[in-house]
């Protein structure tokens, strides 16, 4: 039974379909099965699939974005069914899209993974400004900032993004993590971030890797 509604989640992502995605996730819990595993070997594998077909010109923006909508309402129902002392392990993330870049699949799937495993997530969105993304990681005293880019062009506004925390005196309070395809470690190195997420699942580990060593 649960490979099958693993498949299952998988495919309600691949076929766009927003109900499925939802009867899937609520099929699982009924099952007693894991909400982690749920997403991250049934609903993470369909919309990796989305992200390369995407990749490949095979589908577009417009169908992403359902995939996108149908990995939201079934995380939500997921991240729901974790009981909240495991929820709430007081770290703060601030989450965005950097400016310039409208890609949201990548950012939406670590959103998801984040709160699965308990983190504070308050996700801004795509085409964040840097000076948006400063002000919400003071206002809420965030501990984590990451930020995600798929197009060359855009990285530049993760190294903004690190000049402007030095410039502000505040780079020491928080600390940075970037991924997307074409960001990679040495990229993190050069501009200074603390991380480079390969994947969402690495994010997760690298997060945590970061606050047990403050």
């Amino acid at each position: 039974m649960k490979n099958e509604i693993l498949e299952a989640a998988a495919k309600s992502i691949l076929e766009q379909d927003v109900d499925k995605a939802v009867e899937v996730a609520r099929a699982a819990l009924a099952e007693g099965l894991d909400p982690l595993e749920v997403i991250e070997k049934g609903f993470t594998v369909g919309i990796n699939k989305i992200g390369e077909l995407f990749d490949r010109g095979q589908v577009f923006l417009p169908e992403v974005m359902v995939c996108s909508d149908a990995m939201k309402a079934a995380t939500e129902i997921l991240n729901e069914a974790i009981p909240v002392e495991k929820r709430s392990q007081g770290i703060k993330c601030v989450i965005a899209t950097v400016e310039g870049d409208i890609h949201d699949i990548g950012k939406g799937l670590v959103v998801s993974l984040f709160k699965v495993n308990g983190l504070e997530v308050y996700d801004l969105g795509c085409e964040v400004p840097t000076e948006t993304i400063i002000e919400k990681a003071l206002e809420v005293n965030a501990d984590i900032i990451g930020t995600s880019a798929l197009l060359n062009t855009t990285m530049k506004q993760m190294k903004k993004l690190e000049d402007e925390l030095r410039e502000s005196g505040i780079r020491d309070k928080v600390k940075t993590i970037i991924g997307g395809a074409p960001v990679t470690e040495r990229y993190a190195n050069r501009i200074g971030a603390d991380a480079y997420a390969e994947n969402a699942m690495d994010g997760v580990k690298k997060v945590f890797q970061m606050m047990k060593k403050q």
